[in-house]
């Protein structure tokens, strides 16, 4: 004997099948649903918000060693940062469909997120470190990927004007070949973009023993060059994304990248001397005009 469904059944079928419920499965994040269900009057369809793909880390959690109660709290700590981490990228890669080239993805989200997480999963093994052997390669399981439906280049954003005076990129449709960014042309000088400038380092650094300085002083210029690629990427980008661009996409990565780097300054030098403390209140760059 058949039952009919209830109306309300229906529609809940209907929910499920097209908004697709967030799915954490070890560190997987939907995209779409990060970004929460559209409204029927905001005329984005869920077909488009689900385009993006979801972004995808390794587990970290499963890669550790036995956590001593004393790092407990600071491990677990990180270990939750690393899923805010991934929310966020995931409801970045959905709000940026269609802004910027074929790198977009690559350059403004995937890198950015790997530094975040070098950052923390070096905080996690510091902190079992001080009473326990420090677990070693947990940086290896930083990098995360891009998973189907697509590489965010104009992906179904058209029509979406972007702030900050980028008039004529109209929706950034495609972004096929920037077409309409009249006045950008050949990115005259460095005189729109500015230049990014940071707080010196070596100067503030105390003796450092001669067992640590080949890798000191790999990681000062190391600094150097993450500074130089982001003031090179500062002028390829002038015109692109909306008036946070430049906090997003270039200063906020940059300093991820520093705070990696002077922690493994302080630790080199650590080894065999009194630990600098408080480098990484040099890691924040500024933008000049």
């Amino acid at each position: 004997m058949s039952r009919a469904l209830p109306k309300y059944n229906k529609r809940r079928v209907t929910f499920i099948g097209g908004a697709a419920a967030v799915a954490l499965s070890g560190t997987v994040i939907a995209g779409f649903a990060l970004a929460g269900e559209g409204s029927k009057s905001d005329g984005t369809s869920a077909r488009t918000l689900a385009s993006p793909g979801t972004i995808t880390c390794p587990d970290v959690r499963s890669k550790l060693p036995a956590v001593p109660a004393s790092a407990k709290a600071e491990v677990d700590r990180n270990l939750t940062l690393l899923n805010t981490q991934i929310q966020e990228a995931n409801k970045r890669l959905v709000d940026t469909v269609g802004q910027g080239g074929p790198n977009f993805v690559q350059n403004a989200i995937l890198g950015p997120l790997k530094d975040k997480r070098v950052a923390t999963v070096n905080r996690i093994a510091t902190a079992i470190g001080r009473t326990a052997a420090k677990p070693q390669g947990l940086d290896s399981l930083a990098t995360c990927t891009l998973n189907a439906a697509g590489t965010n280049a104009g992906g179904g954003a058209a029509g979406k004007p972007q702030a900050g005076g980028n008039a004529g990129n109209a929706g950034n449709a495609g972004n096929a070949g920037n077409a309409g960014n009249a006045g950008n042309a050949g990115n005259a000088g460095n005189a729109a973009a500015g230049t990014i400038t940071c707080p010196d380092v070596r100067s503030k650094l105390p003796d450092v023993p001669a067992s640590a300085k080949a890798e000191v002083d790999r990681n000062l210029t190391l600094l150097d060059t993450q500074l130089r690629e982001a003031n090179t990427r500062l002028v390829n980008t002038v015109g692109q994304g909306g008036p946070n661009f430049v906090q997003n996409a270039i200063l906020g990565p940059l300093k991820d990248k520093r705070v990696a780097t002077v922690n493994r300054i302080a630790t080199a030098i650590g080894r065999t001397a009194a630990k600098p403390q408080g480098l990484d209140s040099l890691a924040t760059c500024t933008l000049t005009k």
